[in-house]
């Protein structure tokens, strides 16, 4: 039997319950793994109350992303050995899979071995943040030195990896932030420049900062009336890509200036990309390098062991945080 985290309503973060289950046995491309430490993420809460891209099947299981030691594997595996130090990824339904758990099974394209040099905590931290940016700066954006790309909700794990991921390339990361609480944090993780909009109208800013071109990408979890807002800091044929919908608010569609700057908005997940081998193998590298070369180091706002989940996403809601949330199995 091992502690498996379940919800049999949606709503708050108390529905979810800590339950003695057996995990049982890995199927045909499965592996069963023992989870050391878990990432928390947005989409996790959003899926538990209810409100994400697809409505839990009740009682669900919840988790995409753990760092986890092999126990055993299924037919048809191979590159794996039990006992191997793992990284569980965000590459599925979390309908079929979830990781908030002591040990779960978890299909195979979940799985890439794990960053060498971090610890279990670090590499619970590193794949949803760090692929959300690769494939939104990188892949879809083709983000150049020289550039600037101007990064929302900057103090999330995501926007920290994206202004790691701007820096990397050698372009001007340009953090937004909604007060001024986080800001000079944004400074010491690498932002070359940090925009508080409670204070500073984020696209006159924006154009003195890139004196009057404006952004070529914007990177943004929020939607909202703030699209606005990001339409005119963007350059011609600039590009803003929506990874979220953390307003509550209607997101209006700038016309008149995507018609002027031949802009594009476009909605985007990692799941667009992650479940292409050849895709993932590429952004799996840039990662990997980055992380070797110090470029990529993920931040670690809080740790709490897997008794406390509830209190944990009850945390992440709070915005409180600065970087990654990881809950661990010890405790």
């Amino acid at each position: 039997m091992s502690r498996v985290v379940r919800f049999h309503s949606t709503g708050a973060p108390d529905v979810l319950q800590i339950e003695q289950l057996d995990v049982g046995a890995p199927g045909p491309g499965e592996l069963k793994v023992r989870i050391e430490a878990i990432g928390l993420n947005r989409a996790e809460a959003m899926f538990r109350a209810g409100a994400y891209l697809e409505p839990p099947q009740l009682p669900a299981r919840i988790g995409y992303e753990a760092s986890a030691v092999v126990l055993a594997l299924g037919a048809g595996v191979t590159g794996y050995a039990v006992g191997e130090p793992i990284s569980v990824i965000p590459a599925f339904s979390m309908n079929k899979y979830g990781v908030y758990a002591d040990e779960a099974i978890v299909p195979a394209y979940g799985v890439l071995k794990r960053p060498k040099g971090l610890n279990a905590v670090e590499s619970a931290a590193v794949w949803m943040a760090y692929l959300t940016a690769w494939g939104a700066l990188i892949e879809i954006g083709q983000l150049k030195a020289g550039e600037a790309a101007v990064i929302t909700a900057a103090s999330s794990s995501v926007g920290i990896a994206s202004i790691q991921t701007a820096n990397a390339v050698g372009a001007t990361s340009i953090a937004v932030t909604r007060t001024r609480a986080k800001a000079a944090q944004l400074t010491a993780a690498g932002a070359a420049h940090v925009i508080v909009t409670d204070e500073q109208d984020l696209s006159a800013e924006v154009m003195r900062i890139t004196n009057g071109v404006g952004a070529r990408v914007a990177f943004d979890p929020v939607g909202g009336p703030g699209l606005m807002k990001l339409a005119e800091a963007a350059s011609q044929n600039g590009i803003i890509l929506e990874y979220g919908a953390l307003s509550t608010e209607p997101t209006p569609y700038p016309l008149f200036l995507a018609l002027l700057k031949a802009l594009s908005v476009r909605g985007y997940t990692l799941f667009e990309f992650n479940g292409n081998a050849d895709r993932l193998a590429l952004a799996e590298k840039f990662i990997l390098d980055g992380i070797a070369a110090g470029k990529l180091k993920p931040v670690i706002a809080k740790t709490f062991p897997l008794s406390q989940i509830a209190e944990a996403q009850r945390y992440m809601e709070s915005n409180q945080q600065f970087g990654k949330i990881v809950v661990t199995t010890e405790g």
